[in-house]
């Protein structure tokens, strides 16, 4: 017999469909990781989400490239919050533990506003050439902001700050040698460019990022860098800290017409940093197999 899973397919960072960053969302209970990992090739989007039962938490929640698991995704959990509140699973203010191969994580709902708690990153300031990766992102060293530093983040990340939204549109990254960097450097994985102007007023930053390595040439909307690009901004001394906690709002997609927006907040008491944003249902499928 033949067996039917519904799987949902949400764009999360925004409110309207067919915006933000695209993930599918199911319950994993009875799949075999292979069946898993199937599913996510067949979906092809860059992360398919799967819920189950846990002994430790609400949930147990992993993650699927068309290609492999991975650690954490931030746009496939804000995904997946919605996809509860959508089986009426996830009630108002809820607080709701996930268990990922990244921990524990705490998440909450305010309304259709999805919180996820994502780990502290590890920052290191790059101190090598900046000439390789420059050249294969098309970046001259003039249209870097003040010429600061590269920013590394979990030791597989890179930042590149440039001055405007220009010099950002205008990137033709070499993905090719892009992917051939990340192989010869763990430090350029992920490549991260950003500039502090913005379209919209309440904004503090828009970026773009580039993961060839992993099998994404260019992600629309994403939850685990736009994290950490707070604390980014905190270390190049641009996010001056007045209050207890520190708030910032970034946009990413727009280029590629997947426009989204994340808000990011920093408690440096409790040591605590958590992503949020919008999501919205675009399809609600079954799949047979």
């Amino acid at each position: 017999m033949k067996k039917k899973l519904e799987i949902f397919q949400i764009d999360a960072f925004t409110n309207l469909p067919f915006k933000g960053n695209p993930a599918a969302v199911t319950f994993g209970n009875g799949l075999s990781t292979i069946q898993k990992q199937l599913i996510a090739r067949e979906m092809n989007l860059s992360e398919t989400a799967f819920l189950s039962k846990s002994k430790i938490a609400d949930y147990k929640l992993q993650w699927f490239t068309p290609t492999s698991e991975v650690k954490i995704c931030g746009h496939a959990t804000i995904a997946s919050l919605h996809f509860l509140t959508e089986k009426k699973l996830l009630r108002e203010g809820q607080q709701i533990k996930f268990e990922t191969l990244s921990g524990v994580l705490n998440c909450h709902r305010v309304s259709n506003h999805y919180f996820m708690q994502i780990p502290i990153p590890k920052i290191s300031i790059y101190k090598k050439s900046q000439d390789a990766l420059l050249k294969v992102l098309g970046i001259k060293k003039t249209q870097l902001n003040k010429n600061l530093p590269f920013i590394i983040v979990n030791q597989d990340t890179c930042y590149v700050n440039v001055r405007s939204l220009d010099d950002l549109k205008n990137l033709k990254p070499n993905f090719n040698e892009l992917l051939e960097l990340g192989k010869q450097k763990k430090e350029f994985g992920i490549i991260v460019v950003f500039t502090l102007e913005t379209f919209d007023k309440n904004t503090n930053a828009h970026s773009r990022c580039f993961a060839p390595y992993y099998g994404i040439n260019e992600d629309p909307v994403t939850g685990s860098t736009n994290g950490p690009l707070l604390l980014v901004l905190k270390t190049l001394g641009f996010i001056k800290q007045q209050e207890a906690i520190i708030q910032a709002a970034f946009e990413q997609g727009d280029f590629i017409g997947k426009d989204g927006r994340v808000r990011v907040t920093f408690n440096p008491v409790k040591n605590e940093l958590y992503i949020s944003g919008n999501a919205v249902t675009v399809l609600k499928a079954n799949l047979v197999f």
